[in-house]
């Protein structure tokens, strides 16, 4: 496993050993003691797994009561994951980030408290997404961002995403700041 710091601070890439043959590929998604080397967090409370068609857009959000790091990891086909940092004192603050996460390419992405969170499926299959979180899912604490607001200005690679409704309402990074 090798490991990356990103442009925005705490984000980091994790490229896994994918081993590949004729029959199909194995790789190693969690190790304790890789993760301990490298000073990612590796008391996780909760695994979970989302399922999301062709065009699907899922997000931004965020859980801020407790706040909630989380591993992110592709198992059947391929997104575009974005992180957007909502840490006040960061110097990237609104700033965001993307990249590919694919079952194929051996990478996850190690988002720490304080970040925004999205994905859109690319290509025609369906896509496996699994998350490791270090806190219990919160309803009462949790958030987001409208994906398409004007202010982040999030270059998604898919046109007319199939969104929720739920995500159509989230709120606008103004409002956010008035908040505070």
């Amino acid at each position: 496993m090798k490991v990356r710091d990103l442009e925005l601070q705490g984000l980091r890439l994790l490229e896994l050993d994918v081993f590949s043959d004729s029959r199909g590929f194995f790789v190693e998604r969690f190790n304790l003691e890789k993760f301990r080397t490298h000073g990612l967090p590796f008391e996780f409370a909760q695994d979970n797994h989302s399922c999301s068609n062709s065009g699907v857009l899922r997000g931004l959000h965020y859980q801020y009561n407790p706040p909630q790091a989380k591993v992110v990891g592709v198992t059947r086909g391929k997104i575009w994951d974005v992180v957007v940092d909502l840490r006040r004192s960061s110097k990237t603050f609104l700033k965001h980030f993307g990249i590919e996460l694919s079952a194929e390419n051996g990478r996850l992405l190690f988002i720490p408290p304080g970040f925004a969170h999205g994905f859109c499926v690319l290509g025609e299959e369906p896509a496996d997404v699994l998350y490791k979180v270090d806190t219990i899912y919160n309803p009462k604490g949790e958030s987001g961002l409208l994906w398409d607001d004007p202010e982040l200005a999030i270059r998604w690679p898919v046109k007319n995403p199939t969104v929720s409704d739920r995500d159509k309402k989230l709120q606008s990074v103004r409002d956010l700041l008035d908040k505070n």
